[in-house]
């Protein structure tokens, strides 16, 4: 079974997700782009119940691009992004691929809200790439 380690920059957050992830994609909403802090969000979608995180993080909530509601855990004291819950994904948590204590292997293989993309981003590949969140 495979196992997937991360953190926050501070190491004040840990994680491990056990378990081969459902999808890994990229996501180029603007919720993304602020959360993030550059063009875009590289993910690891795991069931929640595969996921541990230690330490004390922080949460914030609102509505996503999609309208549903997304939760964006993070560190209280690097500020580090390391999770999000999505409502569009029940049952799903996503870790942030830059939180990966080795990020090396992530190949994501769909690209969602690509209409909010940058017209700056190219990203290659043979992958699919959907205009918002698919249905």
């Amino acid at each position: 079974m495979a196992r997937f380690t991360g953190g926050c920059l501070c190491g004040r957050i840990r994680y491990t997700a056990s378990g081969d992830p459902a999808f890994t994609g990229v996501c180029h909403c603007r919720d993304c782009q602020r959360f993030s802090g550059t063009a875009f969000s590289t993910v690891l979608g795991f069931p929640s119940g595969a996921l541990v995180i230690e330490g004390e993080p922080k949460q914030y909530r609102k509505s996503g691009d999609s309208g549903n509601p997304v939760t964006r855990v993070f560190c209280p004291e690097c500020g580090s992004g390391v999770t999000e819950e999505v409502g569009a994904m029940p049952g799903m948590t996503l870790v942030l691929a830059g939180t990966l204590d080795d990020p090396a292997g992530v190949q994501p293989t769909i690209e969602l809200f690509c209409d909010s993309a940058q017209p700056w981003v190219s990203l290659g590949g043979d992958r699919q790439r959907f205009p918002a969140m698919p249905g």
